[in-house]
């Protein structure tokens, strides 16, 4: 008989730090709702105590984070146990992970490594686990997923609810029934309900997830009757029905009113599934809700029965995490950067950490209120985040964890690149250098000026306009319309060929759109979008600096920010004189082809799939010249959606909401007809 390995005592202390770090993290997380970690920093110190357990196997304790779900539940509710226990799920964080998965599955059953197996991929919902009794048809019980064994009671807050259903549909309902449901927020609820209650003074939740788990655990009904909760169902505890596999479970479940997860799909072998989960993972910023992976689940129900489960986790089924949005790092000092604008903003300088698969050594800070109300601060461990194209950001602080001596971050009260003052105006968040010719401003600004929304100056790009700066040859925007090819070919690494292109570059753009002059200029609240509406409205140059606030606000889609900073930024003399200057360089800025009322006029369109014709920056672009607004998200304020070939999931949003729908050929129709068609 082989004898089990003993730990040294140096692992032994380890374990012991790891479960209480782990029931530390489970209490703040499940009963407080305050979790001071990431997700990914608490799978990590859970990952560390398994892979410990695993080797000594004489340190597993029956009272291990790695042997139960969830934590204890509060003295503050009623508890009542679950007709079936409420299990956690094993974790996979890569594809190797989920493919020995699959053949641990098969040698299971006794099957073939070949063999393939039916699976259902559903998203990983992140909320609050929740198991709802319905007795006769009528919901008589609503409990938290606690300890997996033992919940709270929240029934009166459940009612609340109004995707949870208070009777099932149809006269055949089971005399008994449990489900399970993952009570969210969506994220735009979440952005209202934090503003709300920071104006209130009160504590800001830390995510959606934890928003929804402080609201549906009130102990007054009324506060959570003003949540805006949700909740998709996904499985069934104990029942009076009899199913054969899990896509008929859903679909049975749907049948009694049950919403359940609209992007779960049935799927034959492993690696389908893995397809399902790469298609979650590549669309998870396209819905409304947060996903943290996806769960994949053995179809076939006998099947499940003959794996059956291990301590806290069923043996059929899997979550394949999404690489993490947050992480756990450390602040090691603040920096101010300024910006082509003058605004100053303070970025955190971090220690490297991997976040949603991006190494990210710096997050920014935005302004000085954020910083005070985070009290973020040089030495801090910090909770970092990122999701999707967002620059990462902190979105709070361990303050157990601060070193003594930290002392609270203030802004300087003069332009880290010009020495001159800072102010802040009334009203604003903004720190702004005042100096119109500080050097980070001009560097930004001739950038800006160059680029393809803009003047679109092919060579000028941002290590061009660096070296014309340091080189003398340039101090302001006009000054790019000064130069020639000798006085280029003097420049570090620019060739004559190069020198000419971009002569020839610079000529060319002189013959340019009132719109795109106007982007180019870089005034405040002004993109795009705006300086198409402002075009279309003046005309010119002159007859845009003269307009006032009254005439400006007069205008569609111009608001009083807008209209002031518009008013503001031509108030001053040097920008007056750098407009007219770049016009007496010979610059052109004429009406768009297309100007005025066009077909697309007041429309917002979403394209969607690939275009043949045209490029999508293209086919937006011909769009807003035609009085419209091209946007990348389908809401019900969506008036077209373009569908191109290989659409997503774009398109099946556009049906379920009632968009109007048009090919390729349909929209180059609308491009040259005279109207759309107005409901």
């Amino acid at each position: 008989m082989s004898k089990t390995k003993e730990p040294p005592q140096h692992v032994v202390t380890r374990a012991e730090e790891l479960r209480r770090l782990l029931r530390h993290h489970d209490y703040l997380y499940y009963v407080l709702d305050e979790p001071e970690v990431s997700d990914a920093e608490y799978d990590r110190l859970f990952r560390e105590l398994e892979q410990v357990e695993s080797e000594y196997p004489r340190l597993i304790d029956s009272d291990s984070p790695t042997q139960r779900v969830g934590a204890t539940p509060s003295e503050r509710f009623d508890r009542a146990r679950h007709l079936r226990p409420m299990l956690s799920l094993a974790n996979a964080f890569d594809e190797t992970e989920v493919v020995a998965f699959d053949l641990r599955v098969k040698r299971a059953l006794g099957l073939a490594p070949v063999e393939e197996l039916r699976y259902v991929v559903e998203p990983k919902l992140d909320g609050l686990a929740c198991s709802f009794l319905y007795e006769r048809g009528t919901l008589v019980r609503a409990t938290t997923r606690g300890d997996g064994e033992t919940g709270e009671v929240v029934t009166e807050n459940a009612r609340t609810i109004k995707a949870v259903p208070l009777r099932l549909r149809g006269d055949d309902v089971p005399s008994v029934l449990e489900v399970r449901g993952e009570v969210l927020m969506h994220r735009k609820d979440f952005e209202k309900l934090n503003v709300r209650r920071q104006e209130m003074g009160e504590r800001v939740f830390a995510n959606p997830r934890n928003a929804a788990a402080g609201s549906l655990r009130q102990l007054d009904p009324k506060i959570t009757a003003t949540r805006p909760l949700d909740v998709f169902f996904y499985d069934v505890g104990d029942n009076d029905l009899v199913f054969a596999s899990q896509w008929e479970k859903l679909s049975e479940m749907k049948a009694l009113g049950f919403k359940t997860a609209p992007r779960s799909r049935r799927v034959n072998g492993v690696r389908a599934a893995l397809a399902a989960h790469r298609d979650l993972l590549e669309t998870r910023h396209e819905v409304s809700y947060e996903m943290d992976g996806a769960v994949i689940k053995l179809d076939d129900i006998d099947l499940q029965l003959r794996l059956g489960s291990v301590a806290r986790s069923p043996r059929w089924a899997i979550a394949f995490k999404f690489p993490p949005e947050e992480a756990t790092t450390v602040v090691e000092g603040i920096d101010v950067h300024v910006g082509r604008t003058g605004t100053l903003t303070p970025v955190a300088r971090l220690r490297t950490v991997s976040v949603g698969g991006v190494r990210v050594s710096s997050a920014s800070l935005h302004n000085i209120d954020e910083i005070e109300r985070k009290d973020v601060r040089v030495g801090d461990h910090v909770v970092v985040h990122r999701a999707g194209d967002v620059i990462p950001q902190v979105l709070r602080v361990i303050e157990d964890q601060r070193p003594a001596g930290a002392r609270p971050f203030r802004m300087p009260k003069s332009c880290p690149r010009c020495g001159s003052e800072v102010a802040r105006e009334e009203g604003e968040v903004a720190h702004r250098c005042r100096n119109v010719r500080c050097p980070a401003q001009i560097q930004g600004r001739l950038t800006h000026f160059a680029s393809r929304g803009a003047m679109d100056i092919d060579g000028l790009g941002e290590k061009t306009v660096s070296l014309l700066l340091d080189s003398g040859l340039v101090s302001d925007l006009s000054d790019i319309y000064r130069l020639d090819a000798p006085s280029l070919t003097r420049l570090e690494r620019m060739g004559e060929k190069s020198a000419k292109n971009l002569v020839e570059a610079i000529e060319k753009s002189k013959e340019t759109t009132f719109r795109r002059f106007i982007v180019a200029l870089g005034i405040r609240h002004v993109g795009e979008h705006v300086a198409g509406v402002l075009s279309r409205r003046f005309g010119s140059p002159k007859r845009l600096m003269e307009a006032s606030v009254d005439e400006l606000m007069s205008v569609r889609e111009i608001g009083p920010e807008v209209a002031k900073a518009i008013c503001s930024f031509f108030e001053v003399e040097q920008n007056r004189e750098a407009v007219l200057d770049l016009l007496n360089q010979g610059v052109r800025p004429g009406a768009e082809e297309g100007g005025g009322e066009g077909p697309f006029s007041g429309k917002t369109v979403v394209f969607t799939g690939n275009l043949e014709s045209m490029t999508r920056e293209v086919a937006k672009a011909e769009v807003e010249r035609r009085g419209g607004r091209a946007s990348s998200s389908v809401s019900r304020k969506t008036d077209l959606v373009v569908a191109g070939a290989g659409a997503g999931s774009k398109l099946d949003k556009a049906r379920g909401l009632g968009v109007e729908i048009v090919d390729e050929k349909k929209f180059r129709l609308l491009l040259e007809s005279k109207g759309m068609r107005k409901d």
